[in-house]
């Protein structure tokens, strides 16, 4: 290491400048090239920031799947995070798990599905259980369900699940459409039509 004299010294970068350093040398650019990391930080940050803030929780509250196709509607609201049951036009399922074959449902002649109201009751004492120690009114129990059916199922289906939904307390039913697209508007997106 060689002995410097006393004084200012400038950094790396200016240390190669004509008004501040040795000289340039021309022609002759070194091997070896300074990472600035500030600039790399802010960009990251920007870049972190701009993903949070165009974040939307709506498309992970449906899974959409290929054996339903939604119905499409004019006046929707966006779809809250509410337990979701799934009706294609094979089985009956709520979060994932089939509770009935849609085979065995038309057979049947009782209005409720027994799987299905208890796996929703079961939902609703876990929530009352998991809100019984906060205070105040603000996460009471309020009964919204989303129903998810494909659009060729039998009402009959419809209204066994809509049934077994009502007696097990979840009285607000939602369901998830997709919003019917206008000339030159952008594609359908899912909602829930109260």
């Amino acid at each position: 290491m060689a002995i410097k004299v006393p004084g200012k010294r400038y950094g790396k970068r200016l240390q190669h400048s004509k008004v501040f350093g040795h000289g340039a040398h021309h022609g002759k650019h070194g091997g070896n090239a300074d990472v600035l990391i500030t600039p790399l930080v802010d960009m990251f940050v920007i870049i972190v920031l701009f993903l949070i803030a165009n974040f939307s929780a709506t498309g992970e509250v449906l899974m959409m799947t290929k054996d339903i196709q939604l119905p499409e509607a004019v006046n929707v609201k966006e779809v809250e995070m509410h337990p979701v049951v799934m009706v294609s036009g094979e089985e009956v399922s709520i979060s994932g798990n089939v509770v009935g074959r849609v085979q065995d449902l038309v057979k049947e002649e009782y209005l409720n599905i027994p799987a299905l109201e208890e796996k929703l009751r079961d939902m609703k004492k876990q929530f009352e259980d998991l809100h019984a120690m906060a205070e105040g009114n603000t996460n009471a129990f309020k009964g919204d369900v989303n129903i998810q059916a494909h659009k060729d199922v039998e009402f009959s289906i419809i209204k066994r699940v809509m049934f077994s939904c009502a007696s097990a307390g979840y009285n607000n039913i939602n369901f998830a459409t997709l919003q019917k697209g206008e000339a030159g508007a952008e594609p359908p997106t899912a909602a829930a039509t109260p």
